[in-house]
């Protein structure tokens, strides 16, 4: 008798597997890192598709720096300066 075995990913065949990996990576970075490590990764790895396809990589979002205050910043006096 033939034996059939279901298509892998790797060494993931269950997704009970993947829940498992997904509860120790929970427990070892703790919920507020996760968001970060994932987008680190999904930018790491768009850098990575887009360097071995040829195709540039998108430009950054510029940052938008908040006007200058209008409040006046104290000069030193030359007493303080020596």
């Amino acid at each position: 008798m033939e034996t059939r075995y279901a298509p892998t990913v790797g060494y993931v065949s269950n997704p009970l597997h993947i829940g498992i990996l997904l509860l120790i990576a929970l427990l070892l970075f703790g919920g507020k890192r996760l968001p970060e490590i994932g987008r680190s990764l999904g930018t790491g790895m768009r850098e990575f598709k887009d360097s071995i396809s040829g195709n540039p990589p998108p430009e950054p979002p510029q940052q938008l720096t908040p006007p200058e205050t209008a409040t006046p910043v104290a000069q030193p006096t030359e007493r303080e300066t020596v």
